[in-house]
């Protein structure tokens, strides 16, 4: 009763989002009554063509006439149904479009914090696997949900008047169909359902391993991965063919059902024939007719396992619309200027019983650069994403000049800074493109400067291309060091009052450290900026360092007074800075 309850919960909300659509739907629905309509006066033209050939013997210039109707009626009845698909359908591309639309738009709502909690395959399919599945459903299944109400109970009418007995063998045998779709609907709806999972799974490994076969590859663990998708990919192909034994066996029993019910039509006309009771006409008429009736049924129960996997999609796709949004955010605009930032006692947790930051008190002063070290986990990275207005505070509150955040419109408030992480992200294409979008009107003579100042202009300029060089997937033909200085010089395009760097320059050797040292320090002069970072070339060219230690500021100050006077300082960036102070004044 569950299942059955979820599934009937789904399809209305289905129904629901295929409003905005719902002149087309009406209008392919239209169609496709016509169409049936004339089914049955081409039914009628058809038997008194045929009694008049076989009993009353007319000429072919006497029947001429119906003939040319009749041919008439095909044509415009096979018109009418290309109509009313091309209807359906493009309402279902006009259903798909706006739902596409509001899931970039939801997810993009939910922020960075919803998406690292999610596979990234997970979400793609959703979006594109998913959304495309519902186009059966709206284009087919919805229009033939209403057809299966109107055209047999057109024909039926039809039929009535005909031969009652006929009628009350199509009346009593037309509701067994939609009846045993229920039945095996709540059967098909568990087997759907977890199809759609092992679709959902096979993706996110598949992407897995392509994004980690150098990994692999190094640990010798390639064939383990390979067995373990094989095993993933069985499962998906099990859970289909369970999938598509359900479905070949509605059709079979549906099509038992639909014979059965022609078979006694034909019989009891048979024998009243042969008894002399009955004229061939209206008996050639209903067993004309008889088939029509029950093509709407059919055609629904072929379409209702592609409802089903339309709903084990739907499921996952509302998942992602439930997904609760992040508080507001409010109207108000930062001031013209420099952007200082308080935090009072400001707390943050991913879950009720863990806080990452602990109540904390901290300043970053306008048109000052402030290092945040410490010990791994120690909060750094969560203080930005706060700052960000990714993740919301459980407590305290971030004031930018004096207002609060949470009272600043998001978007307005991301327009007044440039964020560049650790692995900044370079997407598939031009080197031109990935630096607008830092500012998508820069002309060229911008994207030279940004690149001047932050020394990559020379590596563009050597390439064969230019800035029309086109890179691939997460900066693909750039070294490590180069992918960093392009994000900067995307910093420096964008030319926002506040700055916030994560681990700028982890991971990179000693001289492309340096050159983006230089770069950052470039780009920080005159602003506001914020330096998560372990290494001396950044850290002590801060006007204020803040250490963290457990998601709290332990100690303030500049690089020569802590490095004095702070125990924490000295344990977390001394032995190492020192270490490399020294070698590098050898």
């Amino acid at each position: 009763m569950q299942s059955h309850t979820n599934a009937t919960c789904l399809s209305r909300r289905l129904t629901a989002v295929a409003r905005p659509a719902r002149a087309g739907l009406h209008a392919a629905v239209a169609l496709g009554f016509v169409a049936g309509v004339l089914l049955i006066i081409q039914a009628v033209v058809l038997a008194r063509i045929i009694n008049g050939v076989l009993f009353r013997h007319l000429s072919a210039s006497a029947l001429e006439p119906a003939v040319v109707l009749l041919f008439g009626l095909f044509v415009l009845r096979a018109t009418l149904s290309f109509l009313s698909e091309i209807a359906a359908h493009h309402a279902a591309a006009v259903v798909k479009l706006d739902l596409r639309r509001s899931l970039i738009e939801h997810i993009f709502l939910l922020g960075p914090a919803y998406a690292a909690r999610e596979r990234s395959a997970d979400l793609a399919t959703t979006l594109i696997d998913g959304v495309e599945s519902l186009e059966p459903y709206l284009a087919r299944f919805l229009p033939q949900r209403l057809l299966v109400a109107l055209v047999p109970l057109a024909i039926l009418a039809s039929v009535v008047p005909v031969d009652w007995v006929s009628a009350l063998v199509l009346a009593l045998s037309g509701p067994l169909i939609p009846l045993f779709m229920v039945l095996v609907g709540s059967q098909a709806e568990a087997i759907n359902q977890r199809q759609w999972r092992q679709l959902l799974a096979m993706s996110a490994h598949l992407l897995d391993a392509v994004q980690a076969i150098t990994t692999l590859r190094l640990f010798g663990r390639a064939r383990d991965e390979i067995a373990l998708i094989a095993r993933i990919s069985d499962d998906y192909r099990r859970a289909t063919m369970a999938s598509l034994r359900v479905a070949f066996l509605t059709s079979a029993v549906l099509e038992f059902f639909a014979s059965l019910a022609i078979a006694l039509v034909a019989v009891l006309f048979g024998a009243r024939l042969l008894h002399g009771q009955g004229d061939f006409f209206p008996a050639f008429l209903v067993l004309l007719l008889v088939p029509e009736f029950f093509l709407p049924l059919r055609t629904l129960a072929l379409h209702y396992h592609a409802r089903m996997s339309a709903l084990a999609a739907a499921a996952r796709i509302f998942d992602v619309l439930d997904a609760p949004l992040p508080p507001l955010s409010g109207k108000g605009s930062p001031a013209a200027g420099h952007i200082a930032i308080v935090c009072c006692t400001l707390q943050v947790g991913y879950a009720p019983d863990r806080s990452v930051l602990n109540g904390i008190d901290c300043e970053f002063p306008a048109g000052a650069s402030t290092a945040i070290v410490g010990r791994s986990g120690a909060g750094k990275s969560s203080l930005a994403a706060a700052i960000l207005g990714f993740i919301a505070p459980t407590a305290g509150t971030i004031l930018v000049n004096g207002v609060p955040l949470a009272a600043l419109d998001r978007e307005t408030w991301w327009r007044h800074l440039a964020y560049v992480p650790q692995s900044p992200r370079i997407f598939a294409g031009s080197i031109a493109e990935n630096l607008r979008l830092g500012r998508a009107e820069a002309d060229d003579a911008a994207l030279r400067e940004a690149c001047r100042r932050a020394r990559l202009l020379e590596v563009i300029e050597a390439l064969p291309q230019g800035f029309s060089t086109v890179l691939g997937e997460g900066g693909y033909g750039l070294s490590g060091g180069e992918i960093q200085r392009l994000a900067l010089a995307r910093a420096f395009l964008k030319d926002p009052p506040l700055l916030i760097l994560d681990e700028a320059t982890a991971h990179l050797d000693l001289e492309t450290e340096s050159l983006v040292a230089e770069s950052i320090a470039d780009l920080v002069r005159g602003r506001t900026a914020i330096l998560i970072a372990h290494r001396l070339a950044t850290v002590r060219r801060a006007n204020r360092i803040l250490v963290m230690e457990e998601g709290r500021v332990v100690a303030c100050g500049t690089h020569d007074a802590l490095l004095a006077g702070s125990g924490a300082y000295a344990a977390v960036v001394g032995a190492s800075l020192i270490a490399q102070a020294t070698s590098c004044a050898h």
